[in-house]
């Protein structure tokens, strides 16, 4: 009897004390909440809407028939209209668009013979970007869907009138697409969590005092946090890399300056984010709970487990704010696409700018606790 009540005292002391601990108490709530919303909201792998491109060389009657019958299908989204293969090859490479419809001047003429069962060639061509296996499937069964505004339909019955031509990835094998995101996963969780219990470790180990008591200014003390991690994230990005040419094939990238910005850029965007979570948490604990917090989203939001273009506009939006989405866009334009770092400027200056505010934030913080 007396073992149960001296249990239970402690177990009631344990609950006034999570009650006090507002992170832990939050992150109960919170991370179960998150999961459920991600799971069952934002994650889909049903690809709609993917953003493609259109080049008409026909422009005829029945060529904007087709193209309307492919868009009221909610596969695609054409966003954008381009005079020859070549831009819209361009496009394709920066990521503005996953998808081309090709549409040649003698499209009306291929018609006719497809219509008549005179020849079973292809009409029309999609250009897909294969990097992406989901959404080259996607487009891929667009060689099925029936045009009924254009009457596509032969006397033998219904035909392939599409070729599919894939490009980066044609034989669209998953670690290519892996790989390279697989960088900024690994990334957020070691930059992140490393960075995180930064200064809360000196609190804990007493050593707070002596660092006030010196001339360290707090960006100062901010940038020799994270410079020794800059060092190990990209360490780490070149294991990740060259194992994957060597065990999966993934092709090295060509652009090595593109690579090794747009990884510093992300690398010190994520280590900022860890430096803000330091100087909020009270405890390596609470340090802790809010990284998971964050990590969560940021795999699974990112566009490296299920495409981008198949969540939400909400979800989107979330996804936008978080440092691993645009690096999983640019690193994969880069490794996959040969992309140059200036075509990726929307991430540029995304990751820049988060890592400039992060730091500017996370040293008034600091400065704060100072005083």
């Amino acid at each position: 009897m007396l073992a149960a009540i001296r249990t239970w005292a402690i177990a009631v002391k344990e609950f006034r004390q999570l009650s006090r601990d507002r992170i832990t108490f939050a992150m109960i709530v919170m991370i179960p909440l998150i999961q459920l919303m991600l799971f069952g909201y934002a994650i889909n792998t049903e690809v709609r809407h993917v953003p493609s491109g259109v080049v008409n060389l026909s422009h005829s009657a029945v060529a904007r028939h087709v193209i309307a019958d492919l868009q009221a299908s909610k596969t695609v989204n054409f966003i954008n209209s381009y005079d020859s293969v070549k831009q819209a090859e361009d496009a394709l490479r920066r990521g503005d668009v996953h998808a081309i419809l090709y549409l040649p001047s003698d499209f009306l003429r291929r018609f006719e013979e497809y219509r008549l069962g005179i020849s079973q060639r292809p009409v029309a061509q999609w250009i897909t970007d294969a990097s992406d296996p989901l959404l080259s499937s996607a487009i891929a069964s667009l060689r099925q869907v029936p045009l009924a505004k254009s009457g596509l339909q032969s006397s033998n019955g219904f035909a392939t009138p599409f070729r599919v031509v894939q490009f980066y990835n044609p034989e669209r094998r998953n670690p290519v697409n892996i790989v390279p995101g697989l960088v900024a996963v690994i990334l957020t969780m070691t930059m992140i969590l490393f960075t995180s219990a930064a200064i809360v470790r000196e609190r804990e180990q007493g050593n707070m005092e002596f660092l006030i008591n010196t001339p360290v200014q707090p960006i100062e003390l901010m940038l020799g946090k994270i410079t020794p991690y800059v060092v190990i994230g990209f360490i780490q990005t070149a294991i990740i890399l060259s194992l994957g040419a060597l065990l999966f094939a993934v092709p090295l990238p060509e652009n090595i300056g593109s690579l090794l910005l747009m990884t510093l850029l992300f690398i010190t965007a994520s280590l900022t984010l860890g430096l803000l979570i330091s100087t909020r948490a009270q405890t390596q604990l609470q340090a802790m709970q809010l990284t998971v917090f964050i990590l969560l989203p940021s795999i699974l939001l990112s566009g490296f487990m299920f495409p981008y273009d198949a969540m939400p506009v909400p979800a989107q939006w979330i996804a936008e704010a978080l440092p691993a989405t645009h690096f999983v866009r640019s690193i994969r334009a880069v490794v996959l696409r040969d992309a140059l770092w200036w075509e990726l400027w929307p991430d540029v200056v995304f990751l820049a700018g988060f890592t400039l505010l992060g730091m500017l934030v996370a040293t008034w913080r600091f400065q704060k606790r100072l005083d």
